[in-house]
């Protein structure tokens, strides 16, 4: 069990493993007295298919090369690395993924280091009892869960705040691989244990979940934040970067709905009353954070499933003609395309999608864009989503000489436009959604998750 200290210092190399860090700045936080390692490994930030899939978003390559440097630093100090969120979406597959690079590392390196693992994913039929006694609530805007759609999953994980992380470490874990996890929640766990306040150490969490984000130049490595009975107090691990008020509190924008408060599984993490004071041109200080404990424990879950099977074709417009009347041409496409899959295909349009999006025009912000003036050229990218991969090939071909010769309606020759590969057709497999926005009321913390206590490495 960890012992209650004064203070505790939390090291957090990068925003994400496989980022890559510089590994002197890991060596600097060592120096610095660094009590823990916490590092994210995943987020739903890069859309539903890793979730769906499995599949992780960052190098096998990447990760032991990161892991690696963080296995040497914490076998070094004798800390303990943790790692949430592992594979990117946390699923088992996930774990076992990165608890697979990990062993092979302390294999090689001849380290000693205990390893525990936490497996975050449910299975809907598990999850039935908890709809049934009406434990599942709705986040805003999810309306009411079914079992038809927890049944659509291909994958649901539920994120875990801090409390499997402690009790794998209080089991003497030096490293800890944990399944979906909030990003503070891996920084939080080992100063709760110690003792640490929890409003100093959930708001110190928040702000170093993303490595050097909070810093004048988020590439050049890590943070170190030292959390004790009043406040945290938060430094760059590279000597050249500075950490100042505003790079500090503004963290508390990034990924939030609300800048003064965020909600973990426990409770809520509140800085309305917060300050932020410069030690000195590198250091931040803050205090009066406080946290407050929710009534009820809630863990939320995620969820993707299969929404059909996509096909790429993406083409370029260099034609002045064109590009001067581009939103009357891409309304003309979409129509065509229509017209000609009906007639060669037979299906109705509620029988397939198609998404034209205009790079170079208004790709990003659609209707919303402000530029004004025809473009210089513009990429059109198609996509087609269909019931299976055939059909949605199959249209994506249909579409390929109109995306190659199509005139707008007042020219009287063919243009030529520029397909970016050959084949066009770029088939992109199963697309996912999220459909799981939704938290369910436990009694316990650590329930929905399994936790594989500490097995010792044969090195």
């Amino acid at each position: 069990m960890t012992a209650r200290r004064d203070s505790v210092r939390v090291l957090a190399p990068t925003g994400m493993l496989g980022a890559g860090f510089p590994p002197e700045t890991v060596t600097r936080g060592l120096d610095l007295g660094a009590d823990v390692i916490a590092v994210d490994g995943g987020s739903t930030d890069s859309g539903p298919y890793y979730l769906g899939s499995g599949i992780a978003k960052t190098a096998a390559a990447a990760v032991a090369r990161d892991l690696r440097l963080l296995l040497r630093a914490a076998a070094t100090a004798r800390i303990p690395l943790i790692i949430g969120s592992c594979g990117t979406s946390g699923t088992d597959s996930g774990v076992d993924w990165v608890a697979g690079i990990t062993r092979q590392i302390l294999a090689e390196e001849d380290l000693d280091l205990r390893v525990a693992t936490i497996y975050s994913e449910q299975q809907a039929g598990d999850l039935k009892g908890h709809l049934d006694h009406g434990r599942v609530h709705p986040l805003p805007p999810a309306g009411d869960l079914d079992l038809a759609t927890l049944e659509s999953c291909e994958h649901i994980v539920a994120m875990m705040g801090h409390e499997p992380i402690a009790e794998a470490l209080a089991a003497g874990a030096d490293v800890v691989l944990a399944g979906r996890a909030t990003d503070t929640a891996i920084a939080a766990a080992y100063p709760l244990m110690a003792g640490m306040p929890p409003g100093p150490t959930w708001h110190a969490a928040k702000i170093v979940e993303c490595g050097g984000q909070c810093t004048t130049n988020p590439r050049a490595g890590g943070v170190l934040a030292t959390i004790d009975a009043t406040g945290f107090t938060i430094e760059p691990l590279d000597p050249a970067v500075a950490c100042t008020t505003t790079s500090v509190a503004a963290h508390m924008l990034y990924e939030t709905v609300n800048p003064f408060s965020m909600r973990e599984p426990a409770g809520t993490i509140v800085v309305t009353d917060a300050t932020y004071r410069a030690l000195d041109d590198r250091r931040v200080r803050v205090e009066g954070s406080r946290f407050e404990p929710a009534a009820q424990h809630t863990i939320k879950l995620e969820g993707s499933r299969i929404t059909g099977y996509e096909t790429m074709s993406f083409t370029a417009i260099r034609d002045p003609h064109i590009l001067g009347q581009i939103t009357t041409w891409s309304a003309l496409l979409r129509r065509m395309i229509g017209e000609w899959v009906t007639n060669a295909l037979g299906l109705s349009p509620d029988e397939y999608a198609v998404d034209i999006r205009l790079y170079g025009y208004n790709a990003v912000l659609d209707t919303n864009d402000p530029a004004t003036g025809p473009p210089r050229e513009v990429g059109v990218m198609l996509l087609v989503n269909a019931a299976d991969q055939q059909t949605a090939t199959a249209i994506a071909k249909i579409a390929n000489p109109l995306m190659l010769h199509l005139p707008t309606p007042d020219m009287d020759y063919l243009p030529s436009l520029a397909f970016a590969t050959s084949p066009a057709e770029t088939e992109r497999g199963a697309a996912y959604e999220f459909v799981l926005n939704h938290v369910v009321d436990v009694d316990s913390p650590t329930s929905l998750f399994r936790i594989n206590l500490p097995e010792a490495t044969d090195g």
